[in-house]
């Protein structure tokens, strides 16, 4: 199959506070790559997201809690082990999983302080 132009998709995800999203990402293991005024890009492992806060009531409203945001991974289990520490440190109820579901995936489901809803997921 020849190579095609296209590299990644890396979702606006629009927050009500751009350094509390910053943050909850870098703790997810993600690394700030660019940050001015309200915008922010962050990537790991080449999935990145762009980070907007709000301007009053632009953008998204806060705690849509859609799949909006999913990023596939090869190995969920890893990905678990890793963030575990930080993820027991979270509300009750802000995670999920991981758990297999009926669509054959296997996912992390993990809110954001913002109410957005980020979902790992890993093909079984």
């Amino acid at each position: 199959m020849e190579k095609g132009n296209f590299i990644r998709i890396t979702p606006f995800i629009h927050v009500p506070k751009i350094e509390k999203a910053i943050d909850f990402f870098e703790m997810l293991g993600f690394t700030l790559y660019f940050h001015a005024g309200t915008y922010a890009y962050l990537e790991r492992e080449g999935a990145g997201v762009r980070l907007l806060q709000n301007q009053g009531d632009d953008g998204a409203p806060p705690g849509n809690r859609r799949f909006a945001y999913y990023i596939d991974v090869n190995d969920i289990e890893a990905l678990y082990r890793e963030l575990k520490p930080k993820l027991d440190a979270m509300p009750p109820g802000d995670v999920h999983g991981p758990a297999d579901k009926e669509y054959r995936q296997r996912e992390l489901c993990i809110l954001a302080p913002d109410g957005n809803l980020l979902v790992f997921g890993q093909s079984i």
